[in-house]
């Protein structure tokens, strides 16, 4: 069977009842680069309140599969779906953080200025700025440590205050589903702190996290549920089923070292 028809068909299966209670649901999702799929007919369900790490090897398809998920890059077939719904009818709720190195941090702009981007809803046609948006705004800043920076240019900043930045904007959206694109690459350890610091509050407030993460090491101390991906799914669930010495070496194969392998999985 040709690659279209194949998923197509895993798509199409998409009645389970956890879908229908998960904020965040993939069925049968293919991205296909040159005739080749980068992603392959991946199923994903994320449970409400939880914060999960998507992670893989490089080239797995780790941000592809978000992107895709969100309509950043076209996908070959799947669905995807916000507590039951069309995730176009749901966009309201999401909160998404792209990998920084995909910004143009050129464009002039001031930081308080990117936080009130993510009050767009609330602005209105007529983009007019309140008091009440721009106390909401600093405040968010203040979450995040950077409300001395909202004069500043936004390319101005270092690679981790401008990750804080964009940070502070989803956390404008006030969304329920925050997903975030490599959120700790390329920052300072104090950035790291100041992040994890605020995604797990927001896992306090029963909101739910999805993470593109790259780093092994600090999976068990970040995150409650983990998704394993090699271009399909290797994976998915609570920490201490999912984050294995053999679903490791599912995902990774020959590029962790078997004693690596095992201590990461036993934390």
């Amino acid at each position: 069977m040709a690659l279209p028809e194949l998923a197509a068909e895993n798509g199409a299966r998409l009645d389970d009842p956890a879908r229908e209670t998960s904020p965040f649901a993939i069925r049968g999702l293919t991205v296909s680069y040159g005739g080749a799929p980068a992603v392959f007919s991946v199923d994903m369900t994320v449970v409400p309140g939880s914060m999960t790490a998507i992670i893989g090897p490089n080239g797995a398809g780790k941000s592809t599969l978000l992107k895709a998920a969100l309509g950043v890059i076209p996908r070959l077939s799947g669905r995807v779906s916000v507590l039951g719904q069309p995730l176009e009818s749901q966009r309201r709720r999401i909160a998404y953080v792209p990998q920084r190195a995909s910004v143009d941090w050129d464009f002039p702009t001031l930081v308080l200025d990117v936080v009130l981007m993510g009050l767009y809803r609330e602005l209105g046609l007529l983009r007019r700025v309140r008091r009440a948006h721009l106390d909401k705004a600093r405040d968010c800043l203040a979450r995040v440590g950077m409300q001395d920076f909202a004069d500043r240019q936004i390319g101005q900043l270092s690679g981790g205050q401008q990750q804080r930045v964009f940070l502070a904007r989803a956390l404008a959206q006030e969304a329920e589903l925050y997903l975030l694109d490599e959120p700790f690459a390329g920052v300072d350890a104090a950035t790291e702190k100041a992040i994890i610091d605020v995604l797990k509050s927001l896992k306090a407030e029963q909101r739910t996290v999805v993470c593109v993460h790259h780093d092994l090491s600090t999976v068990t101390d970040y995150f409650d549920r983990v998704f394993l991906l090699n271009k399909s799914r290797i994976a998915e669930g609570p920490v201490a089923q999912a984050f294995t010495a053999e679903t490791l070496q599912s995902a990774y194969g020959g590029r962790l070292a078997t004693a690596q392998i095992d201590q990461l999985s036993l934390g």
